[in-house]
Parts: structure tokens; sequence; C-alpha cells
């Protein structure tokens, strides 16, 4: 029979690209029928996902979809979030699915905040893809080393010979270099500002980088991508012009990706596209760094070493809490720039 399984994990870009491993496992070896529950911002990245038959989501309470998760009759909830809401839905359920069990994601807490606030290290070196398999284990499902999922509608996809046309209509030189996809990708943004070089930085490793050069990001980047294009020719501010998916597009179609601990470096990733990853506030070790497939690594880590005060946060903060921020003022931007340049020349 059918195993019926709901997977949970509501936000946010980066961590819900994290479970896909465990997603396209499940439904491979299993043969099970997947559900995935989400929050309504973020369903568009699972919505396309062939691995998943049917995407729940919410806008702020569970209330809104519990009585459709009710006439499921589910044979394991997998809580990949594991917080206030999931635990509302795992004890929503378990009156009427009496067969229904469940499995929740360890977050390593204890060992984060020993790591944040006394710098004791206890924290595992496994990824969290990984821990994420855990939970489905004892079905006897096994990683199979193929990384991240990530899938892009036909439709939103992005015609790089329109984007040179309107961009780069006097520049004929960068515009066929654009359209031929020798161009690297900048994502300037990230949720919290400890994750974020400062725009200045971003000015001088943009000015060290072959143009053109393509900035991404959201729409809360737009006016500091304006700077940058501003003081740096050669420079396409694609930040709040494009879906999510659209952004993804133009990180599949470049020859490699300079990224913040964001979102779009696990889509970079998932999307076999070169990275070099910056780190500021937060640390690998939390085992959140790009996962390629096995024997494919090509993720370059760029960190500050010997900072005593890093990391000052697991997810970061709107300013550096010393006030210094070394971990992302003294990042070596020549070692970033040559190793991206690497990428335009494979």
């Amino acid at each position: 029979m059918t195993k019926k399984i709901l997977i949970i994990r509501f936000s946010s870009i980066g961590d819900i690209v994290l479970t896909t491993p465990v997603i396209r496992a499940v439904k491979q070896q299993l043969g099970a029928e997947v559900h995935f529950l989400t929050k309504q911002q973020f369903r568009t990245i699972v919505d396309v996902n062939p691995h998943v038959d049917r995407v729940f989501a919410i806008k702020d309470r569970v209330g809104e979809v519990l009585a459709e998760l009710k006439r499921e009759p589910y044979d394991l909830v997998v809580d990949l979030h594991h917080n206030l809401r999931s635990l509302q839905i795992k004890w929503g359920l378990a009156g009427l699915q009496q067969r229904a069990k469940t499995s929740t994601f360890h977050k390593l807490n204890v060992a984060k905040w020993l790591m944040v606030n006394v710098k004791v290290d206890r924290l595992p070196r496994r990824h969290i893809v990984e821990r994420y398999l855990d939970t489905v284990r004892p079905l006897g499902v096994a990683y199979d080393g193929a990384g991240l999922d990530y899938f892009i509608p036909n439709e939103e996809g992005v015609d790089l010979s329109v984007l040179a046309q309107a961009r780069l209509l006097h520049k004929p030189l960068l515009a066929a270099r654009l359209v031929a996809g020798d161009y690297l990708g900048l994502v300037i943004g990230a949720a919290h500002a400890t994750k974020r070089l400062p725009v200045e930085q971003l000015v001088a490793l943009a000015q060290k980088l072959p143009r053109p050069l393509l900035l991404l990001g959201g729409p809360g980047d737009k006016k500091d991508g304006d700077r940058i294009a501003e003081v740096v020719e050669g420079v396409v501010n694609t930040c709040g012009d494009f879906s999510l998916h659209g952004s993804a597009s133009l990180i599949q179609q470049s020859a490699g990706v300079i990224t913040h601990d964001t979102g779009l470096m696990h889509i970079s990733a998932a999307l076999r596209r070169p990275v070099v990853s910056v780190w500021g506030n937060t640390i690998p070790e939390f085992g959140m760094y790009p996962l390629f497939p096995e024997g494919q690594d090509q993720n370059t880590t760029m960190e500050v070493k010997g900072l005593g005060c890093r990391p000052c946060s697991k997810i970061g903060h709107a300013e550096c809490p010393r006030g210094h921020f070394r971990c992302m003022r003294d990042q070596p931007l020549d070692s970033i720039a040559k190793t991206a340049i690497g990428f335009l020349n494979k």
C-alpha cells in the first residue's frame, strides 16, 4: 500500500530548498504520496516540484488548513520546522489519525547557543540535509547523494537576449557576453545586515569583476543595487525585477555566483552553479553551507577566521553588536574576485 506522508517546513527560501533531498528520497525510495505544508509566500518553490503531490499553505495560522489536513489519512508527519505551528499541526492530527506517526527534526538549539554565546563547539560536523534525513531513516530512506533540487517553470525562465536588449542596448560587446552566459551573478542581499557585505565593499568587489555583472536580490535590495550600478559601468541591477524563479533562471544561465549566506546561495547549489559563499556573522559549521552532489563540490568558502566574537548569532543582526563588523569589512575581496573570475574560464 502506498504511504501518504506530510512534510512540514514553513520558511524560508533556503530552508525549503534544503528539504528537497528528503522530498525526493521519500518519493523515489518509498513510492509515497508526498504532501508539503509551508507558508503562502514560499509555496511557489514547492508547487513545481515533481516529487510533491499536493501543497498546503498558510498565511498566518494553521487553522487555515487543519480541517483539510484532517481529511488526509497520513501514515507519517515529518516535521522539519519544529516550532509552535508545526506542533499545533501534530496535535491537531493526533486525535483523528491514530495510525499516523510523527518524526521531528532536531534543531541543535543547545549546541548553537553554546557556540554563539560561550564559543564552546559542540556542533556535529553534519550538513543539515543529513539531519533532515534522520527523520525518515527509520523507514529505510537513505541519502542518494544527488544534492538539492530547484525547478524553474518554463514560463518564468529569463530570455537573456531580451534582458541584454533592455539593459545593454548601447554596449554590444557586453550584451553579446550576457547572451552567451559569459557573466557572473553577485547576490547582494540577505535577510539580516550582518550577513551582507556593506555597499561600499560591494562596489569595490564589483570593480574587480569582469562585466557584464548581474546583481541579484529581492525588491528590498534594489536601492543598494542602483547605487552599485551607478558607480560601476557594465553592472546590471536585476534586484526586484524578477520573481524568485526568474532570479534562479539568471543564476542557472550564469558562469557562477558570488553570494552571501542566503536563499539564493542554496538555489545556486541546487542549479549546480559554482559558488563563492561569503560568510559574516554566521558560520558554515552550523551545517547550512552549499550542498552539491557527491563528488561535485563547487563551493569556495570565504570567511574571516580568528574573530573571537564570531558567530554572534545563529541567524543575524540588524547591525554588528561590537560595532566593528570585521567579519565582513575584513573579507578578502581580491581572493573572492579571483576565484569567481576562474568560473568564467572553465
